[in-house]
Order: structure tokens, then sequence, then C-alpha cells
């Protein structure tokens, strides 16, 4: 199985600092929906792992969330493709879980939903949380400009963190090798 994690605001959809709290802020990048066709109908299993802690912080509900998943899944499949698995931790910051980004167990969510270990999967996020959640789990680190990306491209990166413009640049990368 050809598997990639994707984180999502920032990756997939506009960011906000004030948190993307309705369908209507949900915004896809460009080129983002087409890009996760693309690997999908390649033949790649397309996950998403997501902190979406405006959950826990009362910004919105669950119902709220899953609109927006269900409009991120409609366009990929109005595509051709269609996105595999998503998973999200609704904690706040001072829930002490162990699925928020920078900790690993979204990733291992991914990992026991689909039966696969994650070594050399690559993983695609616009923080420095997104790759080192990913690395904890043995990952391959990309980084996206898009969102907060163009920011921690200037941090020290996990080693071997491939930087890209955006998501449709990954895939390009990808679908080449």
């Amino acid at each position: 199985m050809k598997l990639i994690i994707l984180d999502r605001d920032g990756v997939i959809n506009q960011d906000s600092d004030a948190y993307i709290k309705s369908l209507d802020e949900w915004i896809p990048l460009p080129g983002s929906i087409d890009a996760i066709a693309r690997l999908s109908k390649a033949g790649w299993t397309v996950a998403v792992a997501t902190n979406q802690s405006g959950i826990g912080r009362g910004y919105y509900d669950e119902a709220t969330l899953q609109a927006m998943h269900d409009r991120l899944r409609q366009l990929v499949a109005e595509q051709g493709g269609k996105v595999d698995l998503i998973r999200y931790c609704p904690h706040a910051p001072d829930a002490g879980c162990d699925c928020r980004k920078p900790l690993p167990g979204l990733f291992r969510q991914i990992a026991d939903d689909l039966g696969q270990p994650l070594d050399g999967v690559p993983t695609v996020g616009d923080s420095l949380r997104d790759l080192e959640a990913g690395c904890a789990v043995g990952c391959t680190p990309y980084l996206v400009r898009t969102g907060k990306g163009a920011n921690a491209e200037h941090k020290t990166l996990p080693a071997g963190t491939r930087v890209f413009d955006d998501l449709a640049a990954v895939v390009d990368h990808l679908l080449e090798a």
C-alpha cells in the first residue's frame, strides 16, 4: 500500500490564526484538491491527521468539523479520487492527550486503522509539529510553504525534510518517482 499522511489546515485548505470555525471558512488552497485526487487515482491511500483544538476550546462542534470533512471528500470525489481516512485531535492544548501533534497519537491511530507500519511513509505538513509527529513513527517529512510553512522553513527541521511550495508540488514529485 502506498500511503501518504497529510495535515489539513495550511496544506489542504487555508489556515487562520483565528481557527477555521465554519464550512464557509473552509477554503481549499489552489491545486490541493486536484493533487489529492491525482494521488488517489495513482493508487495512493490518502489519510489526514489534523489538530482541531477549536472543538476543545468551544469555537465549533464536531458536526461542523464533519461538514468540513464531508466537503473535502466531496470535492476530491468530484475529481475522481478519495480521502481514505481522516483522524483528528479535538482536544485543547492542556488536555494531556497523546493525539495532539507534535505527539504521534494520530499517526498511530492511522497505522492501526490501516494495519500498516509508517516507516518511510510521506507526511506533509506546514509546521514543525506536523513533521515531528510523523517522524516519531518513522514517516518521511515533507514541508510545504503554504499556511505556516514559509515561517517553519527557517526553523531547525527534522533530518531529511524535503521542502516544496505546496501540496501539488509534493504530489508532482511523488508521482514522478
